[in-house]
């Protein structure tokens, strides 16, 4: 026998476990202040099966830098021999191929179909098709009569039936075209995200013909601001998201720009996303308005078994084994995966925190998003894996939105890795919007991830085992003050793509559980708690805020508080015995801090529970609980 011990505001809750050989140990946290959870972290840039309950939908890729929305010609650039076409409005089965918009339109109605958010993208390279005639060659290559330039601010009055006889396309213009027909962004059929193009690190390499030359990291800047300026003048509450680069060597130094070495030089900018996210915030400064909301990312691992885990021929045992364990990179400090992001460049990963320091260094505030991402072995119980890990991931560490992009047909595991968060019962029914703190004692094999619904009255856990040919007996504790009475438990494994119901949970005994985990298999637990009590909310908390994240962390989480001014409020920070560990004091307005897990003398303190707690004239308003993972 082995007690496990949880503190919550509530007091001390002691549970006993039976650990069994080979046993996991899950402890969940049902605390009073509640992180959402993202909605728009299950997107995509194919629709599969529509059956997943999308929650974003975008309209991304090569195609749409030379898309030109007055009469839906695109270019391919070398994705097929750099041609002109009406490929957008083909595959999209559109009859009315020269409406203007009719592409973006389309995909709009599609995404309000599936109470999806929208994210467009905006043409930023310089020059979008004019014409639908097929290969562009070497001569041709813009400005030419092949190609129409890009403006992103028109002088004059916006038509809704644009000028195709001219030589120029506006992006103010299209951007008012689509608020015309759906709205401002702030309304429940309005637009709400714009992507600032696609993929700029790469330009010259995928549209060649339109942009032949390697983009710098001064001209990528300034056309993020100027486009941003001109398209929020048009719709205020419009999302930016950019500079949408492809992978690592975008990050780092936009894919070795001509110019990174002089736009770094006598600064602190350890990669671009510094310089980018330095950039965009001075230019708010100038403008008086915030011309970057999210920044956005591609990650396509270069994790390894025998070979790189996102290839077609990625299917050995030693690949699969290395796909599983590839989302760790974007979180675990103590991982280090095979590739040459690892060797090389350790000291960016994992990756979700690297950003989130960049972000608190050089533009608080901005969200992030994956707008391109895949793990490889989308028809394997391996892809699932991983796929529902960072699903949980994005979740456990606040990603604003990510869509996923297929690689290889059929993907018929990650569409059930995607219904298993929310469609798991064929209803609809999904994971719950609210995070709840979730440990397991071994994340090498497996993953946990905890939330509640609207109504607290659901405990929903998302449990991974990726051993691939052993199962795993997990001990589940939950602390909580609402008692657990049953639990209904939907698994997806290597035998069938297809999710199904399996034994329930019982024996629940002070909140606490054994079931046994199927070899490669993701579980949704749905566990119902007696009736939530609501009490009335005192007036006075509404004016303060506390939350942190990551957590757990290693080595520092981010405290974000919002606190009346001049309310002689202040943080404190103590260890599960009690003892004060750090202060941080003459807290005013909305705001956030980072707490690297020192003490007050500034030394590291050692892996643990601490609380966090939010006073204001000596009264404790909110706590926030925070584990420490060395």
């Amino acid at each position: 026998m082995r007690t496990a011990v949880f503190l919550s505001a509530f007091g001390v809750l002691i549970f006993s476990t039976n650990i069994f050989s080979q046993s996991v140990n899950f402890s969940i946290s049902v605390e009073e202040s509640l992180r959402t959870i993202s909605p728009y972290i299950y997107g995509t840039n194919q629709l599969l099966t529509e059956e997943e309950h999308w929650g974003a939908l975008r309209q991304g890729g090569n195609r749409l830098t030379g898309y030109n929305w007055e009469n839906n010609a695109s270019n391919a650039g070398t994705d097929y021999i750099n041609s002109n076409d009406g490929y957008l409005t083909w595959i999209a089965g559109i009859q009315n191929e020269y409406e203007p918009g009719i592409v973006t339109t389309t995909f709009r109605n599609k995404s309000i179909q599936l109470n999806a958010y929208s994210l467009i993208t905006l043409q930023l390279a310089g020059y979008v098709a004019r014409d639908k005639k097929g290969t562009v060659t070497q001569q041709q290559t813009a400005p030419s009569s092949r190609w129409r330039e890009v403006k992103f601010e028109k002088e004059n009055t916006f038509s809704l039936q644009p000028d195709t006889s001219d030589s120029f396309v506006y992006l103010d213009e299209y951007v008012n075209f689509l608020v015309d027909k759906f709205g401002m962004a702030n309304t429940s059929t309005g637009i709400k995200g714009y992507s600032l193009d696609n993929e700029p690190d790469l330009w010259n390499s995928t549209h060649p013909r339109i942009h032949p030359l390697q983009a710098k990291c001064v001209e990528i800047v300034q056309k993020g601001i100027d486009a941003a300026t001109a398209v929020k003048n048009v719709d205020p509450y419009l999302e930016t998201f950019g500079p949408v680069l492809y992978g690592f060597n975008g990050y780092y130094d936009f894919q070795s720009a001509e110019d990174w070495n002089s736009v770094r030089s006598g600064t602190n900018y350890q990669w671009f996303i510094d310089y980018y996210l330095d950039k965009m915030k001075q230019a708010e400064i100038s403008s008086g308005k915030r011309l970057l909301d999210v920044l956005d990312i591609h990650w396509y691992p270069e994790a390894r078994g025998d070979n790189r885990i996102t290839g077609q021929n990625a299917n050995t045992t030693a690949d699969k084994l290395a796909r599983v364990q590839a989302p760790r990179t974007l979180w675990d400090y103590n991982y280090q995966e095979n590739s040459w992001i690892a060797q090389w460049f350790n000291s960016y990963l994992p990756l979700i925190p690297r950003l989130r320091q960049s972000i608190d260094q050089f533009y608080p505030g901005t969200k992030i998003a994956f707008t391109e991402f895949s793990y490889g072995g989308e028809n394997d119980i391996t892809g699932a894996i991983a796929i529902a890990d960072v699903l949980g991931i994005f979740g456990k560490y606040d990603v604003y939105l990510g869509t996923f992009w297929q690689l290889n047909s059929p993907s018929n595991y990650i569409s059930s890795a995607y219904k298993i968060y929310r469609n798991y019962d064929g209803n609809y029914s999904t994971f719950g919007n609210f995070f709840l703190p979730s440990l397991t004692s071994d994340s090498v094999n497996t993953s946990v991830y905890g939330s509640t619904n609207d109504a607290g009255n659901e405990i929903h856990l998302m449990v991974i085992n990726k051993k691939l040919d052993e199962s795993v007996n997990g001990n589940f504790s939950i602390a909580s003050q609402n008692n657990i009475l049953s639990g209904r438990v939907w698994k997806l494994d290597e035998n069938s793509p297809q999710i199904t119901e399996i034994n329930p949970v019982t024996n629940i005994v002070n909140n606490s559980f054994s079931y046994s985990l199927p070899a490669a298999s993701v579980c949704h637990f749905v566990l119902q708690t007696d009736v939530v009590s609501v009490e009335e909310e005192n007036p006075l908390l509404q004016n303060y805020y506390l939350t942190a994240y990551p957590n757990p962390f290693n080595p520092s989480c981010r405290i974000e508080y919002n606190v009346p001014v001049h309310s002689n409020s202040y943080i404190n920070i103590y260890s599960v015995n009690g003892e004060l560990v750090k202060s941080y004091n003459e807290l005013s307005g909305a705001g956030n801090l980072i707490w690297d897990g020192s003490n007050r003398n500034g030394q590291k303190v050692s892996s643990g529970v601490y609380f966090a707690t939010l006073n204001s004239n000596g009264e404790i308003l909110s706590t926030q609980k925070l584990v420490l993972m060395k």
